[in-house]
């Protein structure tokens, strides 16, 4: 939840977000580790991340390594910055929306996201920009959250937070079939995983992880 791509980012909620993720941030990656070891297992030495944050999946990446982070929030750009210092990643940083990152056609081997795809404006233009710059072979690994199956409390929940949600989270959306759109995105494979996480954000707890390649 940490890319706003096509939404102006309000000037209280980029700080704010940049705050909140910094002090949750820990809790989350608690409850999701076990989803993005499997994903992020065999990183290469340059990974290109959509929505960087404040650098919550450094941690996945070897020392030395090179991290090309498209992070639009500009607040939370210091953060991110330290904390690729403290991980030892070289950082090549990009005030860039996912739709637009500018970087050339098949140029990565990797691309990453984490809680991203919520909050862009069109899943599939997003979708369509990560395979352009990926090479024949490369993988796009995410780990994401999701919609949950209709008629759910959790779905009802999801419909009535909606809004006070996107805003709050610079238009993060709780309803997203995001795994019928990655399997419709002309990757040439799609493997993803449904689970469901268990903590107070209950909107937020239905979730897939997985990894689309070209």
């Amino acid at each position: 939840m940490t890319v706003a791509t096509g939404f102006e980012l309000h000037r209280a909620r980029g700080p704010f977000n940049a705050a909140f993720f910094s002090v949750m941030g820990p809790y989350i990656e608690w409850n999701v580790r076990h989803h993005k070891r499997r994903v992020y297992a065999d990183l290469p030495a340059t990974v290109v991340e959509i929505g960087s944050g404040v650098g919550a999946n450094l941690r996945y990446l070897r020392p030395g390594s090179t991290l090309v982070a498209v992070e639009p929030n500009e607040p939370m750009h210091g953060r991110l910055r330290a904390a690729a210092e403290r991980r030892g990643v070289r950082l090549d940083l990009r005030a860039r929306t996912a739709e637009s990152t500018g970087l050339p056609s098949g140029s990565a081997d990797a691309v990453i996201s984490s809680l991203v795809l919520c909050t862009v404006t069109d899943p599939a233009e997003v979708l369509a920009e990560i395979r352009r710059v990926l090479r024949p072979g490369g993988t796009f690994r995410f780990v994401e959250h999701v919609a949950a199956p209709d008629g759910t409390p959790t779905r009802t929940l999801q419909r009535l937070l909606r809004r006070p949600w996107a805003w709050t989270f610079e238009g993060c959306s709780c309803e997203r079939d995001l795994a019928a759109r990655l399997r419709g995105a002309g990757f040439a494979r799609v493997d993803l995983t449904p689970y469901r996480l268990h903590s107070p954000f209950i909107t937020f707890n239905t979730q897939i992880a997985g990894v689309a390649e070209v």
